[in-house]
């Protein structure tokens, strides 16, 4: 569990779906992600927690301190194609935009991933007109490397969402 001044983020339990399936819903969230129904939504948790037994680490719970509410996920995966590297990354409930959440979940995933692991870089993805996601890597400090952009080969070669930008952060010296 990491805890910040404001969120907590923890492994997934299964109280978690009906929150996860209700950011799955919401448009706004979804507009540049594949969409999911329910049995979707639920074997997207599914993995995430397969990963956090695994690896000790997953895209984790974002749960605000103050009333417990899920807010979205937010933590890192390891290298899976066609990344050769960990990847950090979040989603948050359309609720939770703009007021900071993001950057305060990513900045703690970023200090425990540099605490707890050995790794050299961490990348982060998105579509490539995915302009929110684009500044909260910024702000955290990743740069984009845009000669390692990609079409993401898990989407069909007609899907408007496949280019994607890839960020990347190295560890602090």
């Amino acid at each position: 569990m990491i805890e910040t001044s404001r969120l907590i983020l923890r492994p997934w339990e299964d109280r978690d779906r009906d929150a996860a399936y209700a950011m799955t819903q919401d448009a706004a969230v979804m507009a540049y992600l594949p969409a999911l129904d329910r049995a979707g939504s639920d074997a997207m948790v599914d993995r995430i927690m397969a990963m956090q037994a695994e690896h000790g680490h997953t895209f984790w719970v974002m749960e605000r301190r103050q009333d417990g509410a899920m807010l979205g996920m937010c933590g890192f995966c390891p290298p899976r194609p066609p990344l050769a590297e960990y990847e950090i990354g979040w989603r948050l409930a359309s609720a939770a935009w703009g007021q900071g959440y993001g950057a305060e979940a990513a900045r703690a995933t970023l200090d425990w991933a540099w605490a707890h692991r050995d790794m050299a870089s961490i990348v982060a993805i998105t579509f490539r007109g995915n302009a929110k996601s684009r500044r909260l890597m910024e702000r955290i400090g990743m740069t984009h490397a845009p000669a390692e952009d990609f079409d993401h080969p898990a989407l069909p070669p007609d899907d408007p969402l496949r280019p994607h930008v890839l960020y990347r952060i190295h560890r602090p010296m």
